[in-house]
């Protein structure tokens, strides 16, 4: 990471620019497991909010609810957490980003 930018050069030939959005620092990075938050279903499918970042995923493979936190992994919703454990996950995921 050089100032405000990425290059991962085997990936992208331009740089990434990063935001204080979690959700868009991760995500085209590497794999990880960022929370989100269900604010919007309709059917299988479900609005989730990283931070500003909305994006829709399948929900048929878990119970969940509007306002529960999701792990969302090829475009399918894996996993529910309970609030306190997303929003500690967050938390940490902010600290790396401060540190980098």
């Amino acid at each position: 990471m050089h100032g405000n930018y990425i290059y991962n050069l085997d990936l992208f030939d331009e740089p990434l620019q990063i935001t204080n959005n979690i959700y868009n620092a991760f995500f085209f990075i590497v794999c990880l497991a960022v929370p989100g938050k269900v604010i919007e279903i309709k059917g299988r499918k479900a609005k989730i909010d990283y931070g500003g970042v909305i994006r829709e995923a399948d929900i048929s493979l878990v119970e969940v609810k509007e306002g529960d936190y999701v792990i969302v992994h090829a475009g399918f919703a894996i996993q529910v957490l309970n609030e306190r454990d997303a929003k500690e996950t967050l938390k940490i995921f902010e600290e790396m980003l401060k540190n980098a």
